[in-house]
């Protein structure tokens, strides 16, 4: 052997100081659930496995949070979605014309903001992070029913508080009242299967906006895409559940128009629309590309439910 050859110990040595270094990126590129925190090619960058294995988790804590939480949340969350229509009735009446229209779409997104930074419930965002879990058969089909009932109430409860709110109070001036009353009358005159339809494109629009979220690192990039993302919704005259109710109902306070018509004629067909949109356009298709390797085995034979389980159990598996 020359002097300038490496020893077997110096070999030795260099494997287990290389294995001990990706021990150390394989602890440090993963959150406290197991999730990737970095991507495995590219650091800044996830896969679309990588990025459905973070949308898995975030879907886990969700089935973990107690009915209270969840209420809470959800509360939160429909209360929050209120500045949205605050902001773009404010926005009409500040600024005629179509600058005003533009920039009323752009501060739409301002209740979304609140929603993803501050980690809040919202139903339609529900249509895929949880559904994930189903897929995947680690959740049951009740636990999932009991996640949606329970953030979809507390949202509307905050929804109709804030409409009741905006409407009772002198919070808007007459101008911004007027556009609002417009704004709210514009869900009203769509047909049923029109605000369906409606509802299915803006279902799609928030559930991907769910998922490209989960694909960065920073607040700064989630905002600029929530902001983009949301714009779409009032710029193409789609519906958004949560908001439409706010909407219906600052008009059902101050008119002669009926909770009934508010609930089921605007609210039910957008709803229906929007998880249509979310399930199936975004968390069926996404699921289909990514769920081979998204678990591994072992990971699979533990955590997989039973058919019988995953169609009835009503409890999270220890």
């Amino acid at each position: 052997m020359s002097a300038d050859s490496p020893s077997p110990v110096d070999e030795s040595n260099d494997s287990k100081g290389l294995d001990r270094r990706r021990r150390i990126r394989e602890f440090l590129d993963r959150s406290r659930s197991g999730a990737p925190a970095a991507g495995e090619a590219i650091r800044d960058r996830f896969s679309g496995d990588e990025v459905f294995e973070r949308v898995v988790a975030t879907a886990s804590y969700e089935f973990s949070c107690s009915d209270r939480q969840l209420f809470l949340s959800g509360l939160a969350a429909g209360l929050s979605i209120v500045l949205s229509f605050l902001t773009r009735a404010t926005v009409v009446a500040t600024i005629p014309g179509p600058a005003g229209e533009v920039l009323s779409y752009l501060l739409y997104p301002i209740g979304f903001v609140f929603i993803v930074i501050g980690g809040y419930q919202l139903f339609t965002e529900n249509t895929l992070t949880p559904v994930t879990l189903v897929l995947t058969r680690i959740a049951s089909v009740p636990l999932l029913l009991r996640v949606w009932g329970i953030v979809l109430v507390a949202n509307l409860l905050g929804a109709i508080a804030g409409g009741f709110l905006l409407a009772e109070t002198p919070i808007f001036t007459p101008e911004a009242a007027r556009a609002a009353t417009e704004i709210g009358h514009h869900a009203l005159d769509t047909p049923w299967f029109g605000l369906f339809f409606k509802g299915l494109i803006a279902g799609w629009l928030v559930a991907g906006m769910v998922w490209v979220t989960h694909a960065v690192r920073e607040s700064t990039a989630r905002v600029v895409l929530v902001v983009f993302i949301m714009a779409l919704i009032p710029a193409n005259g789609l519906f958004h559940c949560i908001i439409a109710t706010c909407e219906a109902f600052y008009v059902a306070f101050g008119s002669s128009v009926g909770f009934a018509t508010a609930l089921l004629g605007v609210t039910l067909p957008i709803t229906l629309g929007n998880t249509v949109g979310g399930v199936i356009l975004v968390a069926l298709l996404n699921y289909g590309h990514t769920q081979n390797s998204s678990l591994d085995e072992s990971e699979r034979r533990d955590f997989k439910l039973q058919w019988f389980e995953w169609l009835f159990e009503q409890s999270p598996r220890e």
